[in-house]
């Protein structure tokens, strides 16, 4: 079987993080970093709603998640040492975590890069954190 890696922040999870990951599970088994504290202070510089552990914990609840971790790196590639100890077939994002780095660096180690659109599941509305964290501030 395949084996499917992702990574982000998950905070705030919602159907839209859920979709994503369900979408990315369908190419194999799938594998996840979650976005350390100090890393998401430094690329979007605000804390987290929930703290690392408390974003693990959600995410490798989920039945189609193998398995999670906390991204051990820094910065928009925090999660290469995880992806080095995982060796996946495919790298999975959607257009919002898309970047010409992530796509260098799986060309370069011959990883399938899969760039999904944001899509709902059908009937449910689009969910976003930056959304959510704005309806919560009103």
């Amino acid at each position: 079987m395949k084996k499917v890696f992702v990574s982000g922040c998950f905070d705030l999870l919602h159907s839209g993080h859920i979709r994503f990951l369900e979408e990315a599970a369908r190419l194999g088994e799938l594998y996840v970093s979650v976005g350390s504290d100090k890393t998401v202070a430094e690329l979007k510089h605000r804390k987290t709603v929930y703290n690392e552990k408390e974003r693990q914990y959600m995410v490798s609840s989920l039945k189609f998640v193998k398995k999670c971790f906390i991204g051990s790196g820094s910065g928009y590639l925090d999660f290469l040492p995880e992806l080095k100890q995982v060796k996946p077939n495919i790298f999975f994002v959607n257009t919002d975590g898309d970047s010409p780095e992530k796509r260098e660096y799986m060309a370069a180690h011959n990883i399938q890069y899969v760039v999904q659109k944001r899509m709902p599941k059908k009937g449910l509305p689009k969910r976003s954190t930056t959304e959510l964290r704005q309806l919560l501030s009103k």
